[in-house]
């Protein structure tokens, strides 16, 4: 993944800080109380207060991937001094404990510029032990180190040797002292250990914490789809860390264009580069196979938003599903296992499709200024998104 640069100059210099150990007021823990809206808590607003619902479907009552029942997410935002920037977001399937009751789980991959962990097994075997981590690109290893361990303390673990941990990651150190690897254990244990359902916060958050998209301040994002009961009920979430470029377009108005910032403006250094990690969960009782085709869909949904899928973006989904009826265990007894067939999947790609380019315009939307030594990546104005917006009849 290449970092984002900051305004037209070149990229921040990058400086070691050594060891970094949190304290108790160096982070934030990224989950809200139920019932306080995202907008109080940003000052700015979610892609439906603009008028902005991709789409057919209706969202879930959260509008969030923790409206497909038993996905959690935990999050830390860790900003300590005038460098540090950064964090890690958990998604966990459900409550019980992952490695003994694995969801079938696939990855497609739009542009392979990244450092995903843990896809290899996951692409032989279809399915997912662990919870997918969040973070910046220096911090995989640590990320995954720190699950591991808070993964073998779980009950029932005392005679594992071998786990398979998914840690994704985009380039925040256009604002992020990156090669300090900020991320310790501590950190990652209380992201799993806050994850929960209910709102999910978004924007400068977790993961999300120095990420930048379209040359503006990107973060976490997301969004859900609730089918309807004539074509199964089934619920689609998505959840989003945007760190990428390109010329950013909303429900097709020309909003980067409008606003003067976009990919081959005639800079030559403004490429559209960077990555996007997205998260795909449903309550459907998909296949691995199925799932892949549910994680090519949300591509699609990336590409409405006007992404450049450039040379140095890493772009990654992962998709997965929580139906008890398609849970693993360990072990070789024959298993029945439900499956909905390819004759009814076509309206969860769909959702795929609308949830992603939704939750990639929440994190957008809802991120915030960000500064840091490196330089400032500003929050979109979205007074001026509106007026765009009503000039192409969206309102």
């Amino acid at each position: 993944m290449i970092p984002h640069r900051i305004g037209r100059g070149a990229a921040p210099p990058q400086h070691p800080l050594g060891r970094i150990s949190p304290s108790a007021g160096a982070f934030r823990l990224g989950w809200f109380a139920l019932g306080v809206l995202a907008s109080e808590v940003h000052g700015q607003e979610r892609a439906r207060m603009l008028g902005v619902a991709p789409g057919v479907f209706a969202p879930g009552p959260l509008n969030a991937i923790t409206d497909v029942a038993g996905v959690r997410v935990g999050q830390v935002t860790l900003t300590v001094g005038d460098s540090i920037r950064t964090g890690v977001t958990a998604i966990l399937p459900h409550g019980d404990n992952l490695f003994r009751s694995r969801v079938p789980a696939a990855l497609f991959v739009g542009n392979g510029f990244g450092k995903l962990l843990g896809v290899t097994q996951l692409r032989e075997l279809g399915e997912l032990e662990t919870p997918i981590l969040l973070t910046c690109t220096l911090c995989v290893w640590r990320a995954a180190d720190a699950m591991v361990g808070w993964l073998l303390e779980q009950p029932g673990m005392e005679n594992v040797r071998s786990i398979n941990p998914v840690v994704g990651e985009t380039n925040d150190g256009g604002l992020n002292a990156i090669r300090a690897r900020p991320l310790d254990a501590a950190t990652v244990r209380r992201a799993l250990d806050s994850a929960r359902s209910g709102p999910v916060q978004e924007g400068s958050v977790g993961a999300g914490t120095g990420t930048q998209a379209f040359g503006w301040k990107g973060g976490i994002g997301t969004a859900s789809r609730v089918l309807p009961q004539r074509l199964g009920g089934w619920s689609v979430g998505v959840l989003v860390q945007s760190n990428f470029g390109g010329v950013l377009q909303v429900l097709g108005a020309p909003v980067g264009r409008a606003l003067g910032r976009y990919a081959f403006r005639g800079v030559s250094d403004e490429a559209g580069d960077g990555s996007i990690m997205i998260v795909v969960a449903t309550d459907a009782p998909l296949s691995d196979r199925n799932l892949e085709r549910l994680a090519a869909r949300a591509i699609m949904g990336l590409a409405r938003t006007g992404s450049s899928a450039s040379n140095g973006s890493g772009d990654y989904v992962l998709a997965f599903s929580t139906a008890e009826s398609v849970r693993r265990g360990p072990g070789g007894g024959v298993r029945t296992v439900a499956d909905l067939p390819n004759d009814g999947v076509s309206a969860l790609l769909q959702a795929a499709i609308e949830s992603t380019e939704e939750a990639i315009y929440n994190s957008l939307f809802m991120a915030t200024t960000v500064t840091s030594r490196f330089g400032t990546a500003e929050a979109i104005p979205l007074d001026r998104v509106r007026e765009i917006l009503r000039e192409h009849g969206i309102r």
